[in-house]
């Protein structure tokens, strides 16, 4: 990468990171070779990876918010805003996302991101010309 190339703003999509404390090691070792810069989530990722840790894999309160506290601690969390609900209204009826979908495409717009990694989103889907939809599992 040269010196006026800037690397390109990441955004991940909760069920991406859930993996990190998941059983499905392939996954799990595929999104560590994802994370190696500062990417961007939001507190709703990582709202969402606790109550996955809670509800879907049963992992003990303990665990869950020591994964949660390992987001807050690894990435550029920002916040939900009017704005990002705002945005997401016209998101998830113009691309036909649901409603939590179109929070996280907000928020992503919001922080000038350009790929948002999702497993189950539209992958190659790109959002207002700017913010593309990778599933880093293809």
């Amino acid at each position: 990468m040269t010196e006026t190339t800037e690397a390109k703003s990441i955004f991940m999509d909760s069920n991406i990171l859930v993996y990190l404390v998941d059983k499905d090691i392939e996954k799990k070792e595929k999104v560590l070779s994802l994370i190696f810069d500062e990417y961007t989530i939001s507190t709703q990722v990582v709202t969402e990876n606790v109550n996955a840790c809670l509800k879907k894999l049963k992992l003990s309160k303990e665990k869950a918010f020591e994964h949660g506290q390992g987001l807050l601690n690894k990435f550029k969390v920002v916040h939900l805003t009017p704005s990002t609900v705002e945005s997401a209204f016209m998101i998830s009826n113009k691309y036909q996302l649901s409603w939590w979908d179109s929070l996280i495409v907000a928020s992503a717009l919001e922080n000038n991101c350009e790929t948002l990694y999702s497993e189950d989103m539209q992958h190659g889907l790109v959002i207002e010309n700017t913010l593309t939809i990778v599933n880093p599992f293809l």
